[in-house]
């Protein structure tokens, strides 16, 4: 690892934290608008008719939405950020909107509900893919890996929340075995907490449309480093030296394979922990614990990353192996009449929060290798590849899901061995620091 060098002399203003509270927040509130239907999809059930495909398919349009990724990653390398962050809001916005209206007919309510999820998706290639981009253009390169950390993760951290609000606003249906059974009282009582969830997020998506159209800038006036002010691929050439490069299908690999699989599972974690009597409310706790440790550790980790250079495989083998052991012990304790191991709530939090922790905080440290294997390719068209490739993988195990969701044994093994997958990949790496070279040695 390079020892700690002197940031070069580049300007950087205090209206970049600014800019990245701006954008962590919109990706706060996607990753929370996309995960609403999965911690209470017993009560919306009950409350709007929903079958389990429809749960998976409410999911399922977070990778859906990943379809037009490519246009996404033109628009922010010709036209910048500010464009590109007021599009996807107000995306958001009417995605949003669109779960809101208040139509009797439960038939063309819920084309409403799945309408507002593909648009809310479609804002999922800018707040997954730009914290890169964001954190070269306006962050020196002793605040880079943070900035990027930050900006990725606050993203999942929507998801945690949705975990935490909807089981705690929206109440469990009585008996949810018996869903037709429930008497109509409760049920409206349901739709109406649901109903309450949805407007409060709509609000909160267009308070945070409102201040980006008030203030966002494509860029600082002078670029923090050299890196931010060099000359950058074109688009077409930027994916040919995407693809022809063997280093980073390889790391693109080891991200897209795990995260993808992890991504899908826990968007429908009370689906897979219901038949093993887990309680709604501890499938949401379970769930807001791991995002949330993994948001804390994957900051520290990035922080850590920026003090000491050069260290990003030996972190990401530490973490990869830690995600392998957990799951494994989750899948193992999931099938307690084969392996006879304790199933309890205290075991099933432990190995979900670790689950969690090791695999969210990897994010920010593979996006960052990314960049730094590949470059000059621009950081928004890097991460759009291999966050478009994560979601096709999520897409794919949430399609089969959609037939096969009367058992999910299968599904839980797919944990581990996508982490093991990728901890071997890692292993096989050879990695490369070419934009830190540019900073602290060329620049100098």
């Amino acid at each position: 690892p390079a020892a700690r060098l002197p940031p070069l002399s580049g300007r950087v203003y205090g209206r970049r934290w600014l800019v990245l509270l701006l954008f962590s927040l919109l990706g706060f509130a996607q990753g929370l608008v996309w995960n609403t239907w999965g911690p209470i999809q017993n009560s919306a059930r009950l409350a709007f008719g929903f079958s389990g495909w429809d749960i998976a398919l409410l999911v399922f349009w977070g990778p859906i939405g990943f379809a037009p990724c490519f246009f996404f990653m033109w628009l922010m390398d010709k036209k910048g950020l500010r464009v590109t962050v007021l599009l996807t809001s107000s995306l958001m916005v009417l995605g949003a909107g669109l779960r809101c209206v208040p139509v009797s007919d439960l038939d063309i309510r819920k084309k409403l509900i799945h309408g507002g999820q593909l648009l809310n998706g479609l804002a999922g290639p800018t707040v997954m893919n730009a914290a890169p981009f964001l954190s070269t253009t306006w962050f020196s390169p002793d605040e880079r890996a943070t900035a990027t950390a930050i900006a990725s993760l606050l993203n999942y951290l929507g998801c945690a929340g949705a975990f935490l609000v909807g089981p705690l606003v929206v109440p469990s249906p009585n008996g949810t075995a018996h869903l037709l059974l429930a008497p109509q009282s409760n049920t409206e009582h349901i739709k109406d907490r649901i109903e309450a969830v949805l407007y409060a997020e709509f609000g909160m998506v267009s308070l945070i449309f409102s201040a980006a159209l008030a203030y966002f800038p494509s860029r600082p006036p002078f670029p923090p480093s050299v890196a931010a002010a060099s000359q950058r691929l074109s688009y077409r050439r930027s994916f040919c030296r995407l693809l022809s490069n063997f280093r980073f299908l390889m790391i693109a690999l080891a991200y897209a394979i795990p995260l993808g699989v992890f991504s899908g599972w826990s968007g429908v974690l009370d689906l897979i922990l219901t038949p093993i009597h887990v309680s709604q409310v501890d499938a949401g706790w379970i769930g807001f614990w791991s995002i949330v440790g993994g948001c804390v550790v994957g900051i520290a980790m990035a922080r850590f990353a920026d003090f000491i250079r050069g260290m990003l495989k030996f972190i990401l083998l530490l973490l990869l192996s830690g995600a392998t052991l957990a799951s494994t012990w989750f899948t193992l304790t999931c099938l307690t009449s084969v392996t006879h191991l304790p199933l309890t709530t205290a075991t099933l939090y432990t190995s979900c929060i670790l689950l969690g922790i090791f695999l969210n905080s990897s994010v920010p440290i593979f996006f960052e290798l990314f960049v730094e294997t590949v470059y000059p390719v621009p950081e928004g068209i890097t991460c759009g590849v291999v966050t478009f490739l994560s979601n096709v993988f999520m897409g794919v195990l949430l399609f089969f899901l959609t037939f096969y969701h009367t058992e999910f044994s299968w599904f839980n093994w797919c944990l581990p061995g996508s982490c093991l997958l990728s901890l071997l990949l890692i292993l096989c790496f050879r990695e490369s620091y070419d934009r830190l070279y540019l900073d602290v040695v060329v620049s100098v």
